[in-house]
């Protein structure tokens, strides 16, 4: 239960001065639906805006602030500009410019001879002075007087700057005093204020101390839950797995391991081994070899009596991993099975008796596999691909499923950076496959302006006459209102005319059974081209495919691109991947793009990627339940997390944890950040 200090921040928004059904939409679209979120909707910056009572003692571009009396409103015939003329305290006339639909609040907000405060940017118009769009009209009775430091913040259609500080003022009334969570020498050191004056001080200017007191916060709360989540773990009583080899022995590799999957299995058996189970994130490139170092630690439990479990993200990469494991395991005598949402009848049952009775001692699945129809007889590891698309309480429910808590490996195909690791995985171990199998071909990567439409055509043509595959991807599904948008269904018809029964179209909305259709006849080489979306990033695996196409690639971002090369150059055979370009380039794409050109090292790529864009959407690629980052910046994260890391293992493990009265006003802290699943598992556990 939420502690009583912090209810009054979690009251809805409704209730405020200005907040009605209209309003409410663009607040729900920036996730603003209760007071605490208001008041940590932090401003991007802030406006200095200058007082003036004589037009004449401003000058061109700046900011200000005017009383102005209003004289006279002036419609344009046509598409012209809708001007309200306006005079300062000393008789200058200035206009007040409105565009389009703005004119129907200009003729609310600015009855003629009515005096109010308008704020904006001053400029000249011929001999006019004026005022385009103005950011602020009130009716402010008190004279503001010197320099105003004004905040500007992030936005939805349908708010406005005053509005938008109306109601954070609002929200900004109901701060409690909170206990301080941050340990005392570090606050001294740092100079940072309390948490509510630097609320306070967040939204009134640009304050570096609040600012930064705030993301640490933010970064704290996380560090805490992840280590409450691995307090929980080693709290868990496991079974000790130790396996003999012969299952492993048997297995029929296509090549060597290299020194990177060595290393990674001995930490896993290691970890396999002892009594705690074991929370490790076994972190591979495109194309290092994970699935093999998942079967390999699926058949220790294997040799120990026990079952093991892999979980997919969707039907396609269960079904993927189902067919790779199945050929790997021909000749070891074990048993493995699929589950999915659409199994039914009997041979659903079959599956689900196998699991209750131990003799399938493998299943790959999706979800259905930690339903509550599903039952082990000992499932003693869970294994989870593409981490990043579950949540903490996902894991958690698989891991119920077993008589004792299952040991988990988590597996990753998008490499993350050094820097953001323990944001996201801060309560595993991590392992990490930084080397590719032998005999894997560099993919030659080659950048095309979309002008050479023809030719890349013209070349998949020959392609495909030689036998081989190739996938061509769009950035969308349906036709957009921008023209220059190429949609997968459009794409997929142009080729489909020159290729013909060639060609198929996978994308996200098709039917379960189209889209698994559609990937089987490429799958089996009955079809030589896929049109699809992203929806292939991971897990497809056709060796025969040996081009890629990728339509306006300046559109993906640098890790999405090497997920999507990563698809080509799984055989022997010399693979291509094309990235066709717009016209006009930022000078982020033009540099994305580069080094595409320039390595296949997917942990360089996703360092630089960070460096080009940001963290957000890296973090924000967590399951929607976790939520991202809000206040804390890329710069702020690398800067502030190790710290914040340290003070909660100090909190942990040398203070008592959240039994102390420092720890008392930590969980508020996870409270506050929403992460109070950490404090759950601290009582379940």
């Amino acid at each position: 239960m939420r502690p009583e200090e912090l209810n009054c921040l979690f009251v809805e928004t409704d209730p405020l001065d200005g907040v009605g059904p209209k309003l409410r939409r663009p607040l729900e679209k920036l996730g603003l639906t209760r007071l605490r979120d208001l008041a940590y909707h932090l401003p991007d910056r802030f406006v200095e805006r200058r007082v003036v009572s004589d037009l004449d003692q401003a000058g061109t571009g700046e900011n200000i602030l005017v009383r102005l009396t209003v004289r006279e409103h002036r419609a344009s015939s046509g598409r012209g500009p809708y001007r309200v003329l306006a005079a300062d305290d000393v008789g200058n006339i200035c206009a007040l410019t409105y565009f389009g639909r703005a004119s129907y609040s200009a003729k609310k907000q600015l009855p003629a001879g009515e005096t109010r405060w308008v704020a904006g940017r001053l400029d000249q118009y011929g001999q006019m002075l004026q005022i385009v769009h103005p950011e602020h009209v009130s009716e402010t009775s008190t004279t503001p007087v010197g320099q105003l430091c004004e905040p500007v913040y992030p936005l939805s259609e349908g708010l406005t700057q005053g509005r938008m500080a109306a109601l954070a003022a609002q929200a900004l009334k109901v701060l409690p005093e909170l206990p301080e969570w941050i340990e005392p020498g570090l606050l001294a050191k740092q100079g940072w204020p309390d948490w509510r004056a630097a609320v306070l001080a967040a939204h009134k200017g640009a304050d570096a101390a609040a600012r930064d007191r705030l993301a640490y916060d933010e970064l704290l709360a996380n560090s805490l839950a992840l280590m409450l989540v691995r307090e929980s773990n080693r709290a868990q009583r496991g079974t000790a797995l130790t396996g003999d080899g012969h299952l492993r022995a048997k297995l029929r590799l296509p090549f060597a391991l290299t020194g990177a999957q060595r290393r990674s299995l001995a930490e896993i058996e290691g970890d396999m081994a002892q009594a705690v189970p074991m929370l490790r994130l076994l972190q591979g490139d495109v194309g290092s070899g994970k699935t093999v170092v998942a079967l390999s630690s699926m058949l220790v439990a294997v040799e120990a009596g026990a079952q093991a479990a892999l979980l997919a993200p969707t039907e396609i990469l269960a079904r993927q991993h189902y067919e790779t494991l199945r050929k790997l395991l021909e000749g070891t005598g074990v048993e493995i099975a699929l589950l999915t949402g659409r199994d039914k009848g009997k041979a659903r049952e079959a599956i689900l008796m196998g699991l209750v009775d131990g003799s399938i001692p493998l299943v790959v699945g999706t979800h259905a596999i930690f339903q509550d129809s599903v039952a082990y007889r000992n499932l003693a590891l869970a294994v989870i691909d593409e981490q990043h698309r579950f949540g903490v309480g996902q894991r958690l429910m698989l891991a119920r499923k077993g008589r004792r808590t299952p040991h988990t490996l988590a597996m990753t195909a998008t490499p993350i950076p050094r820097t953001l690791t323990l944001a996201q995985y801060g309560e595993m171990d991590v392992s990490r496959l930084d080397e590719l199998p032998p005999g894997r071909q560099p993919i030659d990567t080659r950048v095309f302006p979309a002008e050479r439409m023809d030719e890349v055509a013209a070349a998949l043509g020959r392609h495909i006459e030689t036998g081989q595959q190739a996938y061509w991807v769009c950035p969308m599904v349906n036709e957009s209102e921008t023209d220059d948008i190429a949609a997968a269904e459009a794409r997929y018809a142009l080729l489909r005319e020159r290729f013909g029964d060639a060609v198929v179209l996978v994308h996200g909305q098709q039917r379960p059974e189209v889209k698994d259709a559609g990937m089987e006849r490429f799958a089996s080489g009955q079809a030589s081209l896929l049109v699809a979306t992203t929806v292939i990033e991971v897990g497809v695996d056709v060796p025969n495919a040996t081009l890629m196409v990728i339509e306006q690639a300046e559109r993906f971002g640098l890790a999405q691109l090497h997920q999507l090369r990563g698809r080509v150059g799984r055989g022997s055979g010399k693979s291509t991947c094309l990235l066709l370009r717009g016209g006009a380039l930022s000078e982020t794409a033009r540099a994305r793009l580069a080094l595409m050109r320039e390595t296949q090292d997917g942990f360089r790529l996703a360092e630089e990627d960070l460096q080009l864009r940001g963290g957000g959407e890296l973090l924000g690629t967590r399951q929607s339940g976790d939520t991202p980052f809000r206040i804390a910046s890329l710069e702020q994260i690398q800067r502030l997390l190790p710290m914040a890391h340290d003070d909660a293992r100090l909190l942990m493990e040398h203070e008592g944890g959240l039994t102390t009265r420092r720890g008392a006003a930590a969980r508020l802290l996870l409270y506050l950040f929403e992460r109070d699943w950490g404090v759950q598992l601290l009582r379940g556990g």
